[in-house]
This record gives C-alpha cells, sequence and structure tokens, in this order.
C-alpha cells in the first residue's frame, strides 16, 4: 500500500525545508523563489512492528512495508490555474496526489524574499485555495463542453453524466 502526499505551498515557504526533514534528502532549499523547479521525490517506509508478527503467524518470509512517497512540488505563484509561473507543471503534480500538505510561511527572516514582499498566511492560504479552485472548476468546464458534444450525438451516459 502507498500513499502520495504533495507538499504545497508559495516560494519559499518552507517546502523543500520540510520534504528534507521527512524523507532525510538533501535537495537544495535556498531563500529564493522557485529553487526547486521540477518535483523532488522521496519515499519513506512506514515503520509498524505489527508487520513482522503478522508475517510470522502467516508464515511469510518478506514482508513489505506501506510507504509515503513525498513530492515537493515548485512553489505556486497567482495565476498558476492560467498557467503563470510553474502553474501547468504544479498542477498536474498535484493531480497525482492522494493528499496534499499546504505548508504556510508564518516567519520573517531578512535573507528570504517573499514572492509578495510581506508574510501574510492568511493571504498567502487564501492564494493557494483560490488557484486550487480555478484549476477545479477549469477542469470542470473542460470536461462539461466534451460532455456537451456527446450529449449532442445522443450519447446516454454523456447525458446522464452532464
Amino acid at each position: 500500500m502507498s500513499l502520495t502526499c504533495g507538499i504545497i505551498g508559495l516560494p519559499n515557504a518552507g517546502k523543500s525545508t520540510l520534504f528534507n526533514a521527512l524523507t532525510k534528502a538533501c535537495v537544495a532549499a535556498e531563500p529564493y523563489p522557485f529553487c526547486t523547479i521540477e518535483a523532488n521525490t522521496g519515499v519513506v517506509a512506514v515503520p509498524d512492528p505489527r508487520l513482522s508478527q503478522v508475517a510470522s503467524v502467516a508464515g511469510c518470509s518478506q514482508t513489505t512495508p506501506a510507504y509515503i512517497k513525498f513530492v515537493d512540488i515548485a512553489g505556486l505563484v497567482k495565476g498558476a490555474s492560467h498557467g503563470e509561473g510553474l502553474g501547468n507543471r504544479f498542477l498536474a503534480k498535484i493531480r497525482e496526489a492522494d493528499l496534499l500538505v499546504h505548508v504556510l510561511r508564518v516567519f520573517e527572516a531578512s535573507g528570504v524574499s517573499h514572492v509578495y514582499g510581506t508574510v501574510d498566511p492568511l493571504r498567502d492560504l487564501e492564494l493557494v485555495e483560490l488557484e486550487l479552485v480555478m484549476a477545479d472548476i477549469s477542469t470542470v468546464e473542460t470536461r462539461m463542453a466534451k460532455l456537451g458534444r456527446k450529449q449532442k450525438s445522443g450519447d446516454k451516459i454523456a447525458c446522464q453524466e452532464l
């Protein structure tokens, strides 16, 4: 069993730092926006002492633990749902995730710039959520347009789905 966890947020929020802590990796976590362009991926086994007990009762010689796949996704910016910044790549990686961890920056640091100039976690939360909602709306609109075309040709399943 596996779970894919996407780590999301604005640039310089601490996503790569969290990724490094969770996976014991050493990916770049620099104090400038868009240090991460390609998503970083790490897999961590989930320790469960019951696994060896179940294996011994069942007579299994080999066990495979559950694992979590963490994906450090590039920082999102306003307009990502319309392709701004790394928006399309960002949104594609989000669609692949089973769950999202949204990292918000709540710290001031003179050497770490904020993409919008000031630290405001509430604004940043709303911005990321709005971009995700806008991307969802775009996906639904595209699907509805395809179903509308199928509906015109008499496709009963498309009619029901629409």
